[in-house]
């Protein structure tokens, strides 16, 4: 992490530490490239027992030098000199029901089953600033013991989208709709992603990490790495009709699993 990242980092952890309200404060791994990485943001989650400060006073305590200010209410967002600072203020009670939801495995997982699994990737590998009364490491530890019901119904869900972004994307072929196609190749490698990483037992991390993350998983089709990187090659020598038959390989294979 670069020193100036790093000031900063440690420059909000102790304000927002100060605020009474504020339980545990984690660091997004966007903010671990380089400054000049395109993809670099600081990104700090605010887990917060009661709500916090209205936002006229908190765009006070983040400073002067916080510029182009704007806030959704629960996300605040602005610069400091050239770097993008986002904070996300998230309600630990929220955050309770849900991982007991997900946990308990019971007739509400419908509620989150189409939520995706970013979110616990975030409480589960977030990097710990603050912590005021280990409520983070209690959440953690229950992330670590979904049930097989949680990991079977997530995947479900997930599969059946991948099966009908591929359904889409013959559809799109017979017809010549190019765009259409393109819509539906782009859902179809996602959810396809997604699936894997439920059958892995994996939260999925945030789209910048899936290419990377996916590869490295130990549980795939032997002939998967080769299919995806021969699927996302933008070369005139692969046709729509091979990328549609490999599509249909690279969702056998996952089914199969």
């Amino acid at each position: 992490m670069e020193y100036k990242v790093k000031t900063l980092t440690g420059r909000f952890s102790r304000l927002l530490a100060s605020w009474d309200c504020v339980e545990c404060v984690s660091l997004n791994e966007a903010a671990l490239p380089a400054t000049f990485d395109p993809y670099f943001a600081l990104i700090i989650d605010v887990f917060c027992t009661a709500p916090p400060p209205d936002v006229f006073t908190r765009e006070k305590k983040y400073g002067e030098d916080a510029a182009a200010f704007e806030s959704s209410g629960n996300k605040d967002r602005f610069l400091i000199g050239s770097i993008p600072v986002r904070l996300e203020f998230k309600f630990t009670k929220n955050i309770e029901d849900i991982v007991s939801i997900a946990v308990e495995g019971n007739e509400r997982l419908w509620m989150i089953k189409s939520m995706g699994t970013y979110g616990f990737y975030r409480l589960y590998n977030g990097d710990i600033l603050f912590s005021r009364n280990g409520w983070i490491d209690k959440i953690r530890k229950r992330l670590g013991k979904l049930s097989d019901n949680f990991w079977h119904t997530v995947r479900q869900a997930n599969q059946s989208k991948m099966e009908h972004f591929l359904s889409d994307l013959g559809a799109a072929l017979i017809q010549d709709d190019d765009f259409f196609y393109l819509m539906s190749e782009a859902g179809f490698i996602k959810t396809a992603c997604l699936t894997l990483f439920c059958v892995n037992r994996r939260f999925e991390p945030s789209h910048r990490a899936y290419y990377k993350c996916v590869l490295e998983l130990p549980i795939k089709n032997d002939a998967f790495c080769a299919q995806l990187e021969t699927f996302l090659r933008n070369k005139d020598d692969i046709t729509m009709e091979r990328r549609y038959a490999l599509a249909q390989l690279i969702a056998r294979g996952i089914i199969a699993l």
